[in-house]
């Protein structure tokens, strides 16, 4: 009888101490679950155990269904928290408290080409691209939500401009009306072809700004590489964005990148009454010859080829950004940027002109931050994936805010 009086009082203190133990719920609490892209969001998995080792994977698919991954390992604090602006990964696709790490530290498969950034699907296609976030403990899912990164603003809208129709091959982002017109900007890519910049279009009307990206090579009814393009092209789609109902026509700016830096300081310079100031991201101070060809010439003006020679900017009429990695593995942007600067200085520009140089960044300086890139691809650009996206954080926060003051 002593012996069962014993085994019940044990059994019911067990069952009070279960009782009392608080039921585990582990979460992922996100503060923007419907944020732009280039926005940071806060993540953070709650209800854990105290110490409880956790992995934390964030997955996205390209627009060619390209599945690119990535995860951290932690170890949860005190409260049972892991918050990825303060935690640091033991383990992962990147290292150090970074709340947006999981987001630009995608990968490709290991057995998959990962020469390339992560694409997804164009932005007037697909507003946002969703991110799938998932919280594992023991190889067993414990908590899993979905981030929606989007590309346009609420109210904002794409037009698709065609050769036929508009004689250039592009894509007008425009915010949602209002009352004042606001600073417009004309956007183009490098030595890539095709519309790559799309999403910095998209992205920049997000935050107010009416943007026209174009191709101009490498793309149906265009050249098929970068030779004897004519600047012209670009004047007709600097129009066409001077004459959209929410634009100012007198502060329409040119952003290039790369070998489109060099159309970006052109144009600039030889249209000042169209376009005032550029933003030029890798650039050059010169014009280079021909894509594939070193004897072609890149560009044409009234049908003369431009000469392979240093860029005027005696005559640029806006402000001028000039942006670089100081690791840029393909060209020297780096002292082209400042030799930029330097030249406005010494034709007394009176318009705010600078050299933004940033250590630990190579060719993908630019543009808007957290974008995923394959490992063989940052080794040909040079600098380091989280230099990039430091480089890419301030910089488009510089951007952002000189079109803000015009």
């Amino acid at each position: 009888m002593v012996a069962a009086v014993v085994t019940l009082a044990a059994l019911a203190a067990a069952q009070a101490c279960t009782s009392s133990s608080p039921a585990r719920h582990p979460a992922v609490e996100v503060d923007q679950p419907d944020a732009l892209f280039d926005q940071p969001i806060h993540l953070t998995v709650t209800g854990l155990a105290k110490g409880e080792k956790v992995t934390v994977t964030a997955q996205a698919t390209s627009g060619i269904n390209q599945v690119w991954q990535s995860y951290a390992d932690f170890t949860a604090d005190d409260a049972g928290v892991v918050d990825l602006s303060r935690s640091v990964p033991t383990s992962g696709t990147y290292a150090g408290a970074d709340g947006m790490g999981l987001f630009w530290a995608m990968r490709i498969p290991p057995s998959e080409d990962d020469d390339k950034y992560f694409i997804p699907v164009p932005p007037q296609e697909q507003t946002k691209l969703p991110v799938q976030v998932e919280v594992t403990a023991n190889g067993q899912q414990i908590a899993s939500t979905t981030v929606e990164r989007n590309w346009l603003a609420s109210g904002e809208t794409a037009r698709t401009l065609t050769l036929a129709a508009d004689k250039v091959e592009g894509v007008l982002f425009e915010p949602a009306p209002t009352s004042e017109r606001r600073p417009g900007v004309l956007v183009f890519g490098g030595a890539e072809g095709g519309m790559q910049q799309v999403f910095t279009a998209a992205l920049l009307a997000a935050h107010g700004y009416p943007a026209l990206t174009v191709a101009y090579f490498d793309a149906p009814g265009l050249p098929a590489q970068l030779e004897n393009i004519p600047l012209e092209y670009f004047k007709t789609a600097g129009e066409i964005l001077a004459r959209s109902p929410g634009v100012d026509p007198a502060h329409v700016l040119v952003m290039g990148y790369s070998r489109g830096s060099e159309a970006a300081l052109l144009l600039a310079d030889n249209s000042p009454d169209l376009f005032h100031g550029a933003v030029v991201y890798s650039p050059s101070a010169l014009v280079n010859p021909a894509q594939n060809d070193s004897a072609g010439n890149a560009w044409l003006l009234a049908g003369q080829p431009v000469p392979q020679q240093p860029i005027s900017v005696d005559h640029i009429s806006g402000p001028v950004l000039a942006i670089a990695g100081v690791d840029d593995a393909l060209w020297n942007s780096a002292p082209w940027a400042m030799q930029i600067s330097d030249e406005l200085d010494a034709a007394k520009n009176p318009y705010p002109h600078e050299a933004l140089q940033y250590d630990d960044a190579g060719h993908g300086v630019g543009t808007f931050p957290y974008q995923p890139i394959g490992g063989t691809a940052l080794i040909k650009l040079g600098g380091s994936q989280a230099g990039d996206v430091a480089s890419q954080s301030a910089s488009w926060a510089k951007v952002l805010s000189l079109l803000g003051s015009l």
